[in-house]
């Protein structure tokens, strides 16, 4: 969960299917149907220290996890599974967060939804300033993670994108995020277009850091049933088990105690813990 509460996400979530040309005279960077996909599973979980979140970790069958920090205090990591460090926001760009980072992980997330004042809240200009900090870590780099729009032209990670290649600054990979309004069987055709346009866009490989089913469109967030939940985990994880261009995907989130959309009560998994825990890997 971010690291401050989340109340505008998904406010234009019905927009996260809508795929748009790339902008003229902007070259992509290659084929997105080409991008590496990862040797290890694509299968992760964003986590934070609850209880039996270690046992539901280990139970899940993820190959990767982040904690929206550069560690994982209170929290074991399962023989075979990957830490992800992540510099949250601005404020993170310090030694001690960097240097913390550069011993957990070989990969690293960088600034949580910065397009949104209630989260990590940077301009573009203020994260390309930081941003070779971060490649000094030597890791295996994320873009910034937007809340929505990435595929948007003028869109804050559109901006960013041009910039870094401006500046010629490294961006290896792009992680998501995806909140859907839609609860019926088309939410995984309106994920896997956002998807398909963001990868076409700026040819690198993807992951879908958070990603649920909740409409943000009221006054007050709306949630599928739990079979709408249930049915939603299990084809969009075969969705995205085969898509070329995504290399990861972390469902939103491993437990209830963290949030309703949870996969375990504690260490017990619910129905869509269930299905996710038989997705890939």
């Amino acid at each position: 969960m971010p690291l401050v509460p989340r109340v505008l996400t998904g406010l234009i979530a019905f927009l996260l299917g809508i795929g748009s040309p790339a902008l003229a005279g902007v070259e992509p960077g290659g084929s997105a149907d080409a991008a590496p996909v990862a040797a290890d599973g694509r299968k992760g979980a964003n986590v934070t220290p609850v209880d039996g979140i270690s046992e539901a970790l280990a139970d899940v069958g993820a190959s990767w996890y982040y904690t929206w920090t550069s560690h994982h205090d209170g929290i074991a990591t399962p023989d075979g599974v990957e830490f992800v460090p992540m510099i949250w926001g601005a404020d993170a760009v310090n030694d001690e967060a960097l240097a913390e980072a550069a011993r957990e992980g070989e990969q690293l997330l960088a600034f949580n939804e910065p397009d949104l004042g209630e989260q990590a809240n940077m301009s573009v200009e203020q994260a390309l300033d930081l941003w070779p900090r971060l490649e000094e870590t030597g890791l295996r780099l994320g873009a910034p993670a937007v809340a929505y729009g990435g595929d948007t032209p003028g869109g804050w990670l559109d901006r960013f994108m041009a910039g870094a290649e401006e500046r010629g600054l490294r961006v290896d990979f792009i992680p998501l995020h995806w909140y859907g309004a839609d609860f019926g069987p088309d939410a995984v055709e309106h994920l896997r277009g956002y998807l398909q346009a963001v990868a076409d866009r700026y040819g690198k490989p993807v992951w879908l850091t958070e990603y649920a089913l909740i409409d943000f469109s009221g006054p007050s967030p709306r949630y599928p049933s739990e079979q709408e939940q249930v049915d939603f985990v299990r084809n969009s994880t075969a969705m995205l088990e085969e898509l070329p261009f995504v290399e990861r995907y972390a469902w939103f989130t491993l437990s209830t105690g963290t949030h309703r959309t949870g996969l375990y009560d504690g260490a017990t998994p619910n129905a869509s813990g269930r299905a996710y825990r038989e997705a890939g890997g």
